[in-house]
């Protein structure tokens, strides 16, 4: 990594050759330790070997080098040592580019030696987003244990299920024994109860071993409120504010070194821990009005730290903005796909009815899953009431696997008070067919942990804070799911769990017995069949576009159409490279209707051909009650309740039939599974 120097500096800075980063402390190649840190407010810096139970050993000040920074060489430091360092002779704090904290974020950091870990992952190329299936994870509840070294017990199972990519919740150092991660404050250390450094990344070698890419989930909006000691060390690191804090300084005096520790973070989680991406958090609320955005630039040395490896880069982004998609030649930030909330808020209302605060710009409707499905975000620009503005930009242009779908993610299990997950909310059928729906469109699908198998853990809002803080959140999180009107009643409020309470952590815990199940079977069967579906299909795989390892954005040829057929049922078709190959796609949320007359072309077979199902959520091998025939000749159309059914042309009887097409519905079928027994092996 490039050591960015203040070019205004009266003295040259001494910084070795062989440093990987441009902060904190690390060990040069014949084992001595050399230390570097920015604090302009300070006169005098100096580095304090300490003790595990944080007492001073020895003391050794470092150098300043004219630019707001100080280094040396430390006599005497090594890998695994404990340090802090001290302010002008007023206090001790930890390195705020610490690479752990092992006893939390108040205590001393330690020295780690990342080259001492051997890699087994030379082979790896890094994920890419075209037939990604993504997978969210908080590692403190995916097992009993919450550590990296349990959960890599899994991997198998997410890899033979089809997952490509698993998207880590935040590891960055907090408070406390559990949180979500969001309040990191040691942005460079691990998390210490998960596990030390070396699991981390024994994590991911071992995900990479399983076919598994992983990108974690930074937060460079805000820090927070709880051993963050940035300002000990420069009061240039905030300007402004956000909803949950401070801002951080990307543009304002002073700010170059921020963005430089920023880029650094980005840079240390692909080189150090062979991470293959970020997802970014809240991107909105990362302000920067410097002609090169710092989400751009953290893309940029994100790529360049993985070369020659490919890299996925997702964006949170509330208001919907495509420039973070967009090419960098056309003013965007270059980034891989964005979470795409108007699908979830549709489908929650689908599946729930309850249309309430944010969900109130949505119906649940057939047409807003065609829109959705052709189109990507539902909102482009157009009035948003609940916000009394407009919301979303254009995006006709955006490839639709640039988009990234979800039914469950962390915000919204939260945001339901009860944390319970939609199937627990929904009839069994509709669930089955929104996930099939979830699961064939264009857009890159992302399941939250569990979801497979129909977990039935919670999963709450929870953050172990200090007495003080800890009554702010209670009340902070009360007043934004009142926004909620079945919330807001008196006899829910009461109900709402206490972040703080360890039994609300607990509840949050995956049971994974319950893959066992016969509903865990049944909904793994059908997740597994969908997604290996999805991949082995030539006309799905395309995910909308003539060629999606190639698309041009801006220069796009769909090959996804749809039509209402009534308020809850709709259709979609899939044209393949020839007509033979197109795929309909029919969806009913609602009760079994007789569509007829069916005045819509595209639900016209190709010539002397029938529609057949090919695959249907259903099938009694998912917990469903099997599916008719559903094209006929006399004019119309029995569509069954709460289904979502894959259909394939088949020629009629007497014609001829293509070499790669088959004759009959069971011919369709058995080709099918046999194709997917291919493809699984």
């Amino acid at each position: 990594m490039t050591v960015m120097v203040n070019p205004h500096a009266t003295v040259a800075p001494q910084v070795p050759g062989w440093r990987r980063s441009p902060i904190g402390a690390e060990v040069a190649p014949d084992g001595s330790i050399h230390a570097r840190v920015w604090a302009p407010r300070r006169t005098t810096v100096s580095f304090v070997e300490r003790s595990i139970d944080d007492a001073t050993i020895s003391t050794t000040e470092l150098d300043a080098e004219g630019t707001g920074y100080f280094s040396g060489m430390v006599p005497g430091a090594r890998a695994g040592t404990l340090y802090k360092f001290r302010l002008d002779e007023r206090g001790d704090f930890p390195d705020p580019a610490s690479r752990f904290q092992p006893t939390g974020p108040h205590g001393p950091s330690q020295i780690v030696d990342a080259r001492q870990y051997e890699w087994a992952d030379a082979g790896w190329p890094g994920p890419t987003l075209a037939g990604a299936v993504l997978y969210e994870i908080h590692v403190g509840t995916f097992t009993p244990e919450g550590t990296y070294t349990a959960a890599r017990a899994h991997f198998a199972e997410l890899s033979e299920l089809g997952i490509s990519v698993i998207e880590l919740m935040p590891v960055a150092e907090f408070p406390g024994r559990f949180g979500w991660g969001y309040d990191g404050v040691a942005l460079f250390a691990p998390y210490h109860h998960y596990g030390d450094p070396d699991d981390l990344r024994a994590f991911i070698d071992d995900a990479h071993a399983h076919g598994l890419g992983v990108i974690l989930d930074v937060v460079y909006n805000h820090l927070g409120p709880d051993g963050n000691y940035l300002k000990q060390f420069s009061e240039h690191y905030f300007k402004g504010s956000t909803e949950w804090g401070e801002a951080l300084n990307f543009d304002g005096d002073g700010s170059a070194p921020v963005r430089e520790f920023f880029t650094s973070n980005a840079a240390y989680w692909v080189e150090e821990f062979h991470f293959d991406g970020l997802r970014l958090d809240a991107t909105q609320q990362i302000f920067d009005t410097s002609p090169t955005h710092i989400i751009a630039e953290v893309a940029a040395h994100v790529r360049e730290a993985a070369r020659p490896n490919s890299t996925i880069i997702v964006a949170e982004n509330e208001p919907e903005d495509s420039k973070l998609v967009r090419s960098r030649n056309a003013g965007g930030y270059a980034l891989d796909a964005m979470w795409n909330d108007d699908f979830h808020h549709s489908a929650l209302v689908a599946l729930t009815g309850r249309d309430e605060a944010y969900y109130s710009g949505y119906r649940g409707v057939a047409q807003e899953f065609v829109s959705t499905a052709k189109y990507g975000f539902l909102y482009q620009g157009q009035g948003y009431e609940w916000q009394q503005g407009r919301r979303g930009t254009p995006v006709f242009d955006v490839p639709l696997m640039h988009f990234i779908n979800f039914l469950q993610n962390h915000d919204q299990l939260a945001n339901a008070a009860t944390g319970h997950r939609p199937h627990q909310l929904t009839s069994p059928a509709r669930y089955r067919a929104m996930s099939a729906l979830l699961l064939l469109l264009p857009q890159s699908p992302m399941l939250f942990q569990g979801q497979e198998f129909l977990a039935t853990a919670r999963f709450l809002y929870f953050a172990d804070h200090n007495p003080d803080l800890a009554t702010l959140v209670r009340r902070g999180r009360a007043e934004f799911l009142g926004q909620f009107a079945h919330i807001a009643t008196p006899e829910m409020t009461a109900r709402l769990a206490d972040p703080s309470s360890e039994s609300a952590f607990a509840q949050c815990k995956l049971d994974w017995s319950e893959r066992s199940k016969e509903s865990g079977i049944q909904s793994l069967a059908l997740v597994r069949d969908l997604i290996r579906l999805r991949r082995m299909d030539a006309t799905l795989r395309r995910q909308g576009v003539n060629d999606p390892d190639n698309c041009d954005s801006g220069v796009l040829a769909r090959t996804i159409d749809g039509a209402v057929l009534s308020e809850s049922a709709f259709v979609l078709r899939y044209f393949g490279e020839q007509r033979e190959l197109d795929r309909l796609l029919l969806v009913n949320f609602g009760r079994r209707q007789h569509a007829m007359p069916l005045a819509e072309p595209l639900v016209a077979p190709p010539k002397d051909m029938f529609w057949r199902p090919i695959w249907s959520s259903e099938d009694p091998l998912y917990g469903g009650c099997g599916t008719p025939s559903v094209d006929s000749d006399d004019g119309g159309w029995w569509l069954p309740p709460e289904a979502t059914v894959l259909l394939v042309p088949v020629p009629r009887d007497g014609a001829a039939s293509a070499p790669h097409q088959p004759r009959t519905e069971k011919e369709a079928r058995a080709q099918w599974k046999a194709r997917y027994e291919t493809t699984a092996r």
